[in-house]
């Protein structure tokens, strides 16, 4: 097999080749300056992307992960030794892990199956007085049901905290990421906005979170030597906000392409559904949004054995998530009620290839070969 019928599951040199001369510059720029820390790109980076987002402020950090433990610890979440947080079991795992870094308990709650993001009626059964903060992850590239979440918490006092490392750009309603509480963003290197190492994000309209955030962020401290706050240190990399910012000024015209991408994979697929006779379990974009998707995800029978001929005809296929947080070790505890919907998506997801870079014919042969694999059970 050559390189050119391999298919990647995403496209990181097509990507840098598009920047490569501004990052070079701007990396030469940072070199010259010894600005290792902190500096004009890093300043001017949290500028554009909290006006990219719709926010007022931005705080650059070390990771996504991070930005999640961040935005909860200045919240007051954790506080508590009974702190609870409820977030989706279909999800990475980071997302719990920053709910147990800052000190509280998550509560796992089951997603709905039309849109595997979590499901409020779920959300709904878990509140207790023990619940501090609701994370709504935002899932694939669109925003979960924000209102939705905010009429079951009421006129109580739970924080939501978006979880949104796959969501950068999406709109629910015409209102971007951070609107319904504070953000958290990764720009791991495969995200639609994607750095060439870890780096974060926490968004928010409030500038006194904001500046709490902060300080934080750099060890509780805001003046060097003064320590208001038990922080630690992640702080976004100068470097990284080169890159984070070259790659900025093109992310709406590569989220244009990767929808574009979309809705090429939904004409292939649904042709696809009519000749084998077959429901492929085609992603749903929910009312109100405007997806970004980071993840095309369908839903195939035998999900591993079609997986496996995909890869071994090149294509760059995947999973997201083959284990629910739920059916990990450190969490196997944290779900109250039964998670039927995550559990049946987790032997069925398979998401397929997708990146603004990726051409007609490339998507052609995915389906081709997906569909091969689909009537074929001769491994």
């Amino acid at each position: 097999m050559t390189t050119v019928d391999r298919i990647p599951f995403v496209d990181l040199a097509a990507a840098h080749h598009a920047v490569a001369d501004e990052v070079a510059a701007g990396f030469a720029q940072v070199l010259a300056t010894t600005s290792f820390i902190g500096g004009a790109p890093v300043t001017e980076f949290e500028r554009e992307f909290a006006a990219f987002s719709g926010r007022q402020h931005c705080v650059g950090v070390g990771n996504g992960t991070d930005a999640i433990e961040l935005a909860l610890r200045a919240l007051g979440v954790g506080t508590r030794p009974d702190d609870e947080v409820i977030l989706p079991a279909n999800s990475f795992i980071a997302t719990a892990e920053a709910v147990s870094r800052a000190g509280a308990r998550p509560v796992l709650v089951d997603a709905d199956e039309t849109y595997q993001l979590v499901d409020p009626a779920r959300v709904a059964e878990a509140i207790t007085a023990r619940t501090r903060a609701v994370i709504p992850v935002h899932l694939f590239g669109q925003l979960a049901a924000l209102e939705q979440v905010q009429e079951v918490i009421g006129g109580r006092e739970i924080a939501i905290v978006e979880d949104a490392a796959q969501a950068q750009g999406a709109t629910r309603d015409g209102a971007g990421i951070g609107s319904a509480g504070p953000a958290a963003t990764s720009f791991y290197p495969g995200k639609n906005l994607g750095a060439y190492g870890d780096a974060g994000a926490a968004l928010t309209d409030d500038a006194d979170l904001a500046t709490t955030m902060r300080a934080i962020s750099c060890h509780g401290s805001l003046t060097k030597y003064e320590h208001t706050h038990l922080g630690f240190n992640s702080r976004l990399d100068t470097l990284q906000a080169v890159v984070l910012r070259a790659k900025l000024r093109r992310l709406a015209e590569a989220n244009e392409a990767r929808r574009t991408a979309a809705a090429r994979y939904d004409l292939l697929l649904s042709d696809a559904e009519k000749s084998l006779g077959i429901d492929l379990g085609r992603p749903q974009v929910a009312p109100g949004n405007v997806h970004v998707w980071h993840l095309y995800v369908i839903r195939v029978p035998e999900r591993d054995r079609v997986l496996g001929r995909l890869q071994a005809a090149g294509i760059g296929a995947g999973v997201h998530y083959p284990q629910p947080i739920h059916r990990t070790v450190p969490f196997a505890d944290h779900a109250p009620r039964p998670c039927p919907v995550t559990d049946l998506l987790a032997g069925q997801i398979l998401s397929l290839p997708i990146y603004p870079e990726i051409t007609d014919a490339q998507q052609q042969r995915v389906v081709e070969t997906l569909m091969k694999a689909l009537v074929d059970n001769d491994s």
